[in-house]
């Protein structure tokens, strides 16, 4: 990975901004700093003021694990899409069947509950996905020891994928989040796409990616990340908004 913030990178970003892309962004660690609380995240001001800027000249979207009632209020700004559940929320109609699909795991997930809680394991249904978060845990190896166990016990028709110390569930054929990036940047027609983010989720983009679009991952904590380029954190993403404001302005005036 190459820093996004260099002179090779201004470069990459003013020829993307040409292509007048689809700008498709993670919120968790990417818009947003990861906190201790997840309920407590926000999009900074700075970022908020530019991404309303960008969404008035080219088509923005949010693309998270969170549900997306859940983002909607965390932004700051109102973007062109959004869609949450790692991808799986993105159509209605869709979504209602993939949170259908996940009702065993619910009643699986309600028998354990006291052993969960104890454990320090938060358990989140977002409806098409639910996440089964440990970062508060005190003892976090057995919070993952019980987490473990549940999923032994669970459909292993389910899909299951882990994160910044969070393991998620949704359907088998719930769409990922490489799908809902390709099927925005068809909605929109666009030829190119800029997708940030910065966990093990957003690696199915960065590897599918097309040669012409730009993969961003923030954090170098991955030396394996398939993203081809990097921010250091969350506080160089205003600067970088503001480099894509202005190549963005130079190429349309």
């Amino acid at each position: 990975m190459r820093h996004l913030l260099g002179p090779e990178g201004t470069a990459a970003i003013g020829h993307l901004l040409s292509l007048r892309p689809l700008l498709a962004f993670d919120f968790d660690g990417t818009l947003a700093p990861i906190v201790v609380r997840h309920q407590a995240a926000r999009v900074p001001s700075a970022t908020a003021r530019r991404l309303e800027m960008l969404a008035r000249r080219l088509p923005v979207a949010i693309v998270s694990g969170r549900a997306r009632t859940d983002l909607e209020g965390r932004l700051g700004f109102r973007p062109h899409f959004l869609v949450g559940s790692h991808g799986a929320d993105g159509d209605p109609d869709a979504a209602i069947a993939h949170a259908r699909r996940l009702e065993p795991a619910r009643q699986s997930l309600s028998r354990d509950r006291t052993r969960l809680a104890t454990a320090g394991v938060v358990v989140e249904d977002k409806g098409a996905s639910i996440a089964l978060h440990y970062r508060t845990a005190r003892d976090r190896a057995r919070a993952e020891a019980a987490i473990a166990d549940l999923l032994a016990r669970l459909d292993p028709s389910l899909r299951t994928f882990g994160g910044k110390l969070v393991v998620n569930l949704v359907s088998a054929d719930a769409p990922d989040k490489a799908q809902a990036v390709r099927d925005l940047v068809a909605r929109t027609g666009s030829t190119a796409a800029l997708f940030a983010g910065d966990d093990v989720n957003d690696e199915p983009v960065f590897a599918s990616a097309p040669a012409g679009w730009l993969t961003v991952r923030v954090g170098r904590d991955d030396p394996h990340s398939r993203a081809g380029w990097f921010i250091d954190s969350t506080a160089e993403m205003p600067i970088l908004l503001e480099r894509m404001l202005a190549a963005s302005q130079g190429a349309h005036g």
